[in-house]
Order: C-alpha cells, then sequence, then structure tokens
C-alpha cells in the first residue's frame, strides 16, 4: 500500500483529526499541571517528599486498571469521554480553594481522582478512536498521538511555570480546567455511530478477568505486552541513572534538560514515521528493532563524550516510543470492541507499572552501584528482550492482520 505523509492521513479523516485534537488540548493542561502541583506543595511546605506524593497520587491509579478498564466497555464511548471531561473541567476548579497547607489533602484527593478518570479516559479514547477510525489509520494516529504528547511535554511545562509564576497553583488549574472544556467540545463534535453495550452478564471480577484472559491468551498481544514492561523497567531505571551521567560528562544538573529536549525531538521524529513503519514491519517487528536500537542507545550512554550522549538520547527518543506504539497499536488491532476497554487499560497497568518499578529501584542502584556497569547490563537485558520478541513467530502474522483488518473497513 502506497504510504502517505502521516499528518496529511490522519487530519484528512474527521473524525481521527478531531480525536487528535482533544487529545493535544488536554494533554496540554495535564503536562502543565504534573509540574505545577510538585512545585505548589513545595512552596506551601518546604517539603521534598510531600511534593513528590503528587506524582505518586496521580500514577497510584493505574495499578487498578484493569478494573477501571472495565467501566469505558459499558458506556457508549464518546458520552463516557463528554462527561469525563467536563466532570474534570468542574473538579479541578476546586483547587482554588488551595492557599495552604492546611488544604493540600483537597489537592491530593484531586490528583487521586484525576489519575483515575485518567486511566478510564485513555481506556475510552482509546477504544473509540478504534471503532470510529479506519484500521490502516490507527498506526499513524497513535504515533501522532505521540508526536503531540511529547510537544506537549516541551511546551506545557514552560506554560504552567510562567502561569504558576504569575497567578500560583489556582491559575495553572484553570488552565487545565479550561482544557478539558475544550476536549469536551471536541468529543461533542464527533459524528460516530455507537452501538449501546450489551448489558453486563458477569460481575465485576468477572468482567475484569474476561479482559486479562483475552490479553493473556493472544499470541500475539501477550509477548508484544510483555517486552513493552520490560522495556519500561530498563528504562525507568536508566531514567534514575541520568543526573549520574550527567555528572560524569563534567557538567551541571541543569545539563539533563538538555538531553530531556533532544530525547523528545528523537520521539516527536519517530511518532511522525511510525504509521508506514507498522504497514511495513507489523507491530512485532516495529517494537523489536525499536528495543534493539534502544539497548544500544542505553548501553553507549556509559560513555562520557557529549556528542555520544546527545546521539543516545536521540536514540532512546526513538526507540523507547517504538514499543509503547506497538503495544497500543496491537491492542487495538486484536481486540474486539465490547473488551477494548479492559484490555487497553490492563496493558497499559502492565507496561506501565514497572516503569515506576524501575525508577525506585535505580534510585537505590545508583548510590551502591557504579552507573556505567548498570548501563551496560541494561543494554544487555534489552538486547536479549529484542531478540526473544523477533523469535515468537514470524513478523508476517502480524502485516497480515494489520492488512485484513484494513481492507475489511477501507478508508
Amino acid at each position: 500500500m502506497t504510504t502517505r505523509w502521516t499528518a496529511v492521513r490522519v487530519l484528512r479523516d474527521r473524525t481521527a483529526g478531531r480525536c487528535l485534537a482533544a487529545v493535544v488540548v488536554s494533554g496540554f493542561g495535564t503536562s502543565a499541571l504534573w509540574l505545577a502541583s510538585g512545585v505548589w506543595v513545595k512552596d506551601l511546605t518546604g517539603s521534598d517528599g510531600l511534593a513528590a506524593l503528587c506524582m505518586l497520587a496521580m500514577w497510584a491509579p493505574t495499578l487498578a486498571g484493569p478494573l477501571l478498564g472495565t467501566l469505558a466497555d459499558r458506556h457508549r464511548r464518546r458520552p463516557l469521554l463528554v462527561a469525563l471531561s467536563l466532570f474534570m473541567a468542574v473538579l479541578l476548579l476546586t483547587l482554588c480553594a488551595v492557599d495552604g497547607p492546611g488544604e493540600l489533602w483537597l489537592l491530593y484527593a484531586v490528583l487521586f481522582v484525576y489519575g483515575a478518570v485518567g486511566t478510564v479516559h485513555d481506556a475510552a479514547e482509546s477504544a473509540l478512536v478504534a471503532g470510529a477510525v479506519d484500521r490502516s489509520l490507527l498506526g499513524d494516529f497513535n504515533g501522532l498521538r505521540m508526536t503531540a504528547n511529547e510537544g506537549m511535554k516541551l511546551l506545557a511545562p514552560l506554560a504552567g511555570a510562567g502561569l504558576y509564576t504569575a497567578y500560583g497553583g489556582p491559575g495553572v488549574a484553570v488552565l487545565d480546567a479550561a482544557s478539558f472544556l475544550a476536549a469536551a467540545l471536541v468529543y461533542l463534535s464527533l459524528r460516530v455511530r455507537e452501538e449501546r453495550p450489551a448489558p453486563a452478564r458477569e460481575g465485576g471480577r468477572s468482567a475484569t478477568a474476561e479482559g486479562v484472559r483475552h490479553l493473556w491468551g493472544d499470541a500475539g498481544l501477550r509477548p508484544l505486552v510483555l517486552a513493552g514492561g520490560v522495556t519500561m523497567l530498563c528504562a525507568g531505571v536508566s531514567g534514575a541513572l541520568t543526573y549520574a551521567v550527567v555528572e560524569d560528562l563534567g557538567h551541571s544538573p541543569a545539563y539533563a534538560g538538555v538531553l530531556y529536549a533532544v530525547q523528545g525531538a528523537g520521539s516527536v521524529t519517530v511518532g511522525l514515521l511510525s504509521g508506514p513503519a507498522l504497514r511495513r514491519l507489523g507491530a512485532r517487528r516495529f517494537a523489536a528493532y525499536g528495543i534493539s536500537l534502544l539497548a544500544v542507545a542505553v548501553a553507549l550512554r556509559a560513555v562520557p563524550y557529549d556528542p555520544a550522549a546527545w546521539a543516545c538520547a536521540a536514540a532512546v527518543g526513538v526507540g523507547l516510543p517504538a514499543a509503547l506504539i506497538a503495544v497500543l497499536t496491537g491492542v487495538q488491532q486484536r481486540t474486539p470492541g465490547p473488551l477494548l476497554g479492559r484490555v487497553t487499560a490492563t496493558a497499559g497497568t502492565l507496561v506501565h507499572t514497572p516503569n515506576v518499578i524501575g525508577l525506585a529501584a535505580g534510585a537505590v542502584l545508583v548510590e551502591l552501584l557504579g552507573h556505567r556497569a548498570q548501563l551496560v547490563a541494561l543494554g544487555v537485558v534489552l538486547g536479549v528482550t529484542a531478540a526473544v520478541l523477533l523469535g515468537q513467530s514470524p513478523a508476517s502474522a502480524d502485516r497480515t492482520a494489520a492488512r485484513s483488518a484494513s481492507d475489511a473497513s477501507p478508508a
């Protein structure tokens, strides 16, 4: 099939373009609040530990991903996304009442709900996109979504920091509320047909387990998701070593920001190219090649040489998102619509939880072991992961599945 420029392919599809617009506007507010919440707590209390709890509060609900994803399968996705966005727009305004340490409980409570709603939101959005967007565009959409998210990570924290300096935490909360309101309006403008979900035949535990069984029983998804989890575990450990790498280069800690910016540029690039690459390689080979590149980049971070550090940062930015895009696209292509919310949320938990574990482990190991030996060891683990993923089964199966789905639902 002739490939076209990713942005053109997605934006020419009205539904895909509007879903992407909703991701961009809500993601901007989320990235701004992510940074500002920690700074806000630090200013109010002077405690680094309490500031770090903001991230934990937002992340913790993802551990219940399989259960929360069930909610996305029990309701029509478009109305659910509208309702969730409006709910968050109202809830965030309550943060305007936080003006001292005595109201921090409200901030933590809102952040916890934010994380839970975000898990349901992501599952519902993935299911909506898989049902409303042509299957041949899923790789392009997920890649462009990654590009948009990385772009927001580069721009939104700066905007959030400026807004926080001028108006404090409530100003950032109002910005995030406005972004959710804009996202709700975009979802309202979508013209999609959704069948009313069939009444649940099973209780909560059984319904959740059904999504887990599908994910674990699919011979194509299981190794892809497991490889994604191992990759994110190694990425977490590697990320915790960043400041040791910067010190080894002879720079101040602020130099880490330069490396993160270069990594972000790599992520933007792979997002733009992922659609054509997925159609050509299939999800499994695309993920394996990305993990292979990541393996080399992580190992070479042990070299204390600035050009090598820049090249490795860019390669990490390309390789890591490739695995994540492949997992999400594979889930969307290989999962029946009624199960897609649960399976997406379960895959998200299995892939992203190891990253937090890796960050914690890396924070301990960096004090006990030399960072160079750790980076080389991580590179070996990632290389083995890529080799195992390539050796699971012929990659042509992935391409056949993707093309047959596309043929069944032509653009």
